[in-house]
């Protein structure tokens, strides 16, 4: 073999910061060792795997194209590394997950990972759905649990669960007496929505469309309970994942309003890295998802 797991190490260190010296801190070692060993890879096979514009290293378009396998091949060295020390299936995994999957859905998942694969790991990081995408394909994280519709050719998006919006308001909105309500109604109410970006922004306006232009934006929060917190103090209406309001509408501290001739329907989905080498602990998480 004409490179080595360092030299491998070392350029996919740089694809993701795009300098050599945030490179060689991440992996612990001196700038001109990291430069070193990029050096020798691309001096072996008399290619160029960066081009700098700037201060910073971009991928040239062989490094693009190489990227997704040479992550792969990383990978399976790891697992390799970990079945050597362990003798199991511990496994180190890092999953994102929009806000409503992360704050509603993933602490019961991650605990009953861990119960089953005992000395696996799991990093959460949650984020909106543009952010959660971005870090799949820069292959910064896994997987990713998302509740927004994607459309990226680097990336392969499969269905995990169906999850509805409900529109609510507080117990003493007008809107609490009404049996339905009417697209009047949702022009005239004072909207607390979601940041642009967040797949729950993204139903919420597809749910509303030919009246979207109409409907008047009060506030748009990056975080459910703070929308759940303005509705409850009578900013406004909400509209957000049912997963999110459960327990308010067990308490009725929130009332859900029937809004039954739009379409709130939608799916969580897994988003993941199109030829990303899927290892033991990722399809053991990603079973265990769709068996929960």
């Amino acid at each position: 073999m004409r490179f080595t797991l360092r030299q491998l190490e070392v350029f996919l260190a740089i694809a993701r910061s795009e300098s050599v010296s945030r490179a060689a801190k991440d992996l612990s070692m001196s700038q001109s060792a990291a430069s070193g060993a990029l050096a020798d890879l691309e001096r072996q096979f008399d290619i160029q795997l960066f081009e700098r514009v700037g201060k910073r290293l971009q991928l040239s378009g062989l490094g693009r194209s190489l990227r997704a396998r040479a992550e792969a091949l990383q990978e399976q060295a790891r697992e390799l590394e970990q079945g050597l020390s362990s003798h199991g299936e511990a496994a180190e995994l890092r999953v994102g997950a929009t806000m409503s999957i992360g704050n509603y859905l993933m602490a019961p998942l991650i605990a009953r990972y861990i119960r089953e694969h005992p000395g696996s790991r799991v990093a959460l990081e949650v984020a909106n759905t543009a952010e959660i995408a971005r870090k799949v394909v820069n292959f910064e994280i896994d997987v990713g649990l998302i509740e927004g519709e994607l459309q990226d050719a680097d990336l392969d998006v499969v269905r995990w669960r169906p999850d509805e919006l409900v529109v609510f308001c507080a117990p003493n909105h007008p809107f609490a007496k009404k049996k339905t309500l009417s697209d009047e109604d949702l022009k005239e109410a004072s909207w607390i929505v979601r940041e642009r970006g967040s797949g729950t922004r993204q139903a919420f306006e597809h749910a509303m469309h030919g009246i979207l232009p109409e409907l008047r934006f009060e506030l748009e929060l990056q975080h459910t309970e703070g929308i759940k917190s303005a509705v409850k103090a009578g900013l406004g209406v909400g509209c957000v994942s049912r997963i999110a309001l459960e327990d308010a509408f067990a308490h009725k501290s929130l009332v859900p309003c029937r809004v039954p001739h739009r379409d709130f329907q939608r799916y969580f989905s897994f988003a993941l890295r199109k030829h990303k080498y899927k290892s033991a602990g990722l399809e053991n998480w990603l079973a265990l998802c769709r068996s929960a």
